[in-house]
């Protein structure tokens, strides 16, 4: 008696489990469900003045890639496309009328090309955090912290290039 009772308690916690995590819009994704498996990143342009933003997206879109279980191979049939057009330092604070904490944005355009030829566009993506930094001190401590503030704003990007081809 007392084994169908908990038998029945835990088939009703289970029900209720699988009712609350398909009612708020989660998901579950499994490596089986994804558009592909192994996808090519070709020319990231940089439009902007600010040197090797390229460099460091490609790099953050391979760790992105592969955090998802996603290969990266030259001879992939899916191919990734994109231009950097955006870079963006402002101001957000002063002290004293100096300069003391700073907003790095950056944006830009991409494509999905399938093996097919078809083209799927991803218009202005950026990071969708706000990446800022403080410095007020020597200038190469300035330049060391909007170089880590890029850094994650490229990582943060890479993360949405990834998050709009696998789940859009």
């Amino acid at each position: 008696m007392k084994i169908q009772k908990l038998f029945y308690i835990s088939f009703l916690l289970s029900c209720n489990l699988l009712l609350v995590l398909s009612g708020c819009g989660y998901s579950l994704h499994t490596k089986a469900s994804l558009p592909f498996d192994a996808i090519r990143i070709g020319t990231i342009e940089n439009k902007t003045l600010e040197p090797k933003l390229q460099d460091g997206l490609n790099r953050s879109l391979t760790g992105e890639f592969l955090k998802q279980g996603i290969t990266v191979q030259n001879n992939a049939g899916y191919k990734l496309e994109g231009v950097i057009h955006k870079f963006e330092l402002r101001v957000l604070s002063e002290k004293s009328e100096v300069a003391s904490e700073y907003e790095v944005t950056i944006k830009g355009n991409f494509k999905l090309v399938d093996p097919a030829g078809k083209i799927k566009e991803f218009k202005d993506i950026g990071s969708p955090f706000i990446i800022s930094f403080y410095g007020s001190g020597k200038l190469n401590e300035l330049i060391a912290h909007k170089e880590q503030a890029s850094e994650r704003a490229l990582q943060d990007m890479a993360a949405e290039i990834v998050s709009n081809l696998l789940y859009r």
